[in-house]
């Protein structure tokens, strides 16, 4: 697969089985991330690669509580009040499964801290499409970046006070027939081009 047909092909994978992730392949995810270009080459984006069951599974209990807690409001981004109407209902895992969760945090008053993690994130989605595994972005941890709780837990792993979480990708084998993530062709439905010659 080139590259093009990486990015072409790329979809978002929600249900993962829970075979691990070769770790020859997930370090060739990390290092796309970690080669994204970033504002004045700053190389800021501090990745925490989550394998460990149970810190998944505390920070899924602890996001939930966090969203159950919250009110959907008119107008909200939907995938956010998803996130609440989700909780509530109970037994929510934001990261959907995956034996892998990629957190990308950086500086908090940084002005680049967003488009960085951007930029990590969808390199690590295009390498790991070439490699046969789903991904999907993940923002319920941003939406939570000031939550004390979900702080203190990723303060445990080193969390720098002055870094906060913008993004997150969970990583893992598809669970579909024939293990690779769904690749079928999407319609655009926006993003319009202008061409000014």
């Amino acid at each position: 697969m080139n590259v093009y047909e990486s990015i072409m092909t790329r979809r978002s994978t929600r249900s993962y089985t829970d075979e691990a992730v070769d770790p020859v392949q997930l370090e060739k995810i990390i290092d796309a991330g970690r080669y994204a270009p970033s504002g004045g080459n700053s190389q800021s984006t501090h990745f925490f690669v989550i394998r460990d069951q149970k810190l998944l599974q505390e920070l899924a209990a602890t996001a939930q509580a966090a969203f159950a807690a919250m009110e959907v409001e008119e107008g909200m981004y939907r995938s956010l009040a998803a996130s609440i109407n989700r909780s509530k209902a109970g037994n929510y895992c934001f990261y959907h499964g995956a034996p892998v969760l990629i957190v990308l945090a950086n500086q908090k008053d940084y002005g680049n801290n967003i488009a960085d993690c951007a930029c990590a994130l969808e390199n690590m989605m295009i390498m790991a499409n070439d490699l046969d595994l789903g991904t999907c972005w993940i923002n319920q941890l941003k939406w939570l970046n000031e939550d004390p709780k979900i702080l203190e837990i990723f303060r445990r792993y080193g969390l720098e006070e002055n870094e906060r979480i913008w993004g997150a990708l969970a990583v893992g084998h598809a669970a579909t027939e024939d293990g690779l993530p769904n690749r079928e062709a999407l319609p655009r439905k926006g993003n319009p081009v202008t061409y000014i010659d």
